[in-house]
């Protein structure tokens, strides 16, 4: 299963992933990484990156490294984000990586860098629980 392009369908079906932007670059086991090109949109009034467009990243980039090792059908039960320093920059990057699994959740963690003139910066960091939807219907 060529879990890159299983990965890129999904991201392709977030109507606010499309809207952002977002591409997924790597989704395998050793880890996920999502980019999102900076536009105005996306900045807050102070010219930074809005923190939402970074905690959007933080989770979806937790929940697809959560996927890579549980499978699909998985949803995000947890996470936390801190916020380093603004991000000012012509692309973000988030990297994360399950740190450990079990039968139905993984702890996962995401390095969130700002690409300023082709240097990474980190602007923010996030862990979290992913955890695998139930055979029952996904609204329980």
């Amino acid at each position: 299963m060529d879990l890159l392009k299983l990965g890129r369908g999904v991201l392709a079906s977030q109507p606010f992933s499309q809207m952002v932007g977002a591409v997924l670059t790597r989704f395998d086991q050793d880890g996920t990484e999502i980019r999102v090109p900076v536009k105005d949109a996306l900045k807050q009034q102070h010219g930074f990156v809005h923190g939402g467009v970074l905690s959007y990243l933080a989770d979806n980039a937790l929940t697809f490294a959560g996927g890579a090792v549980l499978g699909t059908g998985v949803v995000t039960s947890e996470y936390k984000i801190n916020y380093l320093r603004p991000a000012i920059g012509q692309d973000i990057v988030a990297r994360a990586l399950a740190v450990h699994s079990g039968k139905s959740q993984a702890a996962c963690r995401c390095d969130i860098f700002i690409v300023n003139d082709g240097k990474e910066t980190l602007c923010a960091i996030a862990q979290g629980t992913i955890a695998r939807l139930s055979a029952s219907s996904p609204g329980e």
